[in-house]
């Protein structure tokens, strides 16, 4: 028997030995893993201590990436910053995932009335709007904070995953073993929860890989507008923000959160491609994996 997704996830060497990107990927992802686990320990400094007398100083051997504006330091702050971006993503691609399961799985399940309210109505006003306006009307409206974050995140985010179980759990649903199963008396829980989900979960594990990027950059730009955890918690978005004034006179203060950002980003898109091509039979044998 072929070993399921979760499975191949787990054997990442072949993985990495097909997808140099990949092992890239995973690399700067296990050091934002650290940093995020680790911060205490590894932040040679206090993120929100003020030193007025060394702001704005270049990277140096008493602060490696330099100070900002308050005098602060920038490798300090972009260690706890990978906390907020990486405790962000995680919550909101899960709150996702569980809600695009459920409601996705409902519509795609029963079908006729539940599947028009669900797909036709509900899922199509989500759509409607754009997801990133929707955050900001959200945060907004309850004011910035972690918890609203992630919820005005996942408002938009659980419509992909609910399309894409929708379609899986149609194409599954008539399925031999579903009937077989539903012959032998199972109820629709059971059926869903042991012989339809395990057989979708290929694709969502992709989705939810990409959507960890989506998640980094959207909360990098609530941060930006001053939409994210309010000071003096760390974001990387809320320190691009802060360093707008400073872009010619101290551009450090820019480029290593930028940087941050954007290796996080790719990160988590490397390996989403990886998983995508890994995790397709069409492309493992193609490629012979």
């Amino acid at each position: 028997m072929a070993p399921g997704p979760i499975r191949r996830v787990l054997r990442v060497a072949p993985l990495l030995r097909s997808h140099p990107l990949a092992a890239v990927g995973l690399f700067f992802l296990l050091a934002f893993l650290v940093m995020a686990l680790f911060a205490p320990w590894l932040a040679p400094y206090n993120p929100a201590a003020l030193d007025l007398v060394h702001r704005l100083a270049p990277p140096s051997h008493a602060h490696w990436l330099g100070t900002d504006e308050l005098g602060r330091d920038i490798l300090s702050r972009l260690i706890y910053g990978a906390r907020l971006s990486l405790t962000v993503a995680i919550s909101v691609v899960g709150l996702s995932f569980v809600l695009g399961l459920t409601l996705g799985g409902l519509a795609g399940f029963y079908g006729r009335w539940i599947d028009i309210l669900i797909n036709t109505f509900l899922m199509n006003a989500f759509l409607a709007l754009p997801g990133i306006l929707l955050a900001i009307a959200f945060v907004a409206f309850l004011g910035p904070g972690l918890l609203n974050l992630i919820l005005a995140l996942s408002i938009g985010g659980w419509v992909g995953y609910a399309r894409l179980v929708r379609a899986q759990v149609l194409a599954i649903r008539e399925r031999e073993f579903v009937e077989a199963a539903r012959s032998l008396g199972a109820g629709d829980l059971r059926i869903f929860v042991r012989h339809i989900v395990p057989n979708i979960l290929q694709p969502l594990i992709v989705q939810a890989a990409i959507g960890m990027a989506g998640a980094v950059l959207a909360a990098a730009t609530l941060s930006f507008l001053g939409l994210g955890v309010p000071p003096p918690t760390s974001s990387w978005g809320q320190m691009l923000n802060d360093a707008r004034p400073y872009l010619f006179d101290a551009p450090h203060l820019v480029v290593f959160p930028a940087i941050a950002v954007a290796l996080c980003v790719l990160s988590f898109n490397f390996l989403g491609d990886a998983l995508r091509d890994y995790l397709d039979p069409r492309t493992r044998l193609t490629v012979g994996l």
